[in-house]
């Protein structure tokens, strides 16, 4: 196992899930507002689910995303 290698493939693989999270997130809001859904000033909860089924891993994060 190249310990370089897999560094660098795990950050690739994290930058992806934060980049398009970030726009899933973002699209998501601005949809919620512009419907009046969601107080523009308020906050929202989210949750992210890390699971690598070949290892047994399950992570949870959990986070409170104020608005303004």
């Amino acid at each position: 196992m190249n310990e370089d290698e897999l560094n660098m493939q795990i950050r690739k693989f994290l930058k992806e899930v934060g980049v398009t999270s970030q726009r899933e997130i973002e699209k998501a809001v601005r949809e919620a507002v512009e419907a009046g859904e969601l107080d523009p000033n308020g906050a929202i909860k989210a949750s992210m689910v890390l699971k690598v089924e070949e290892l047994g891993v399950e992570h949870v994060v959990e986070h409170e995303i104020k608005l303004s």
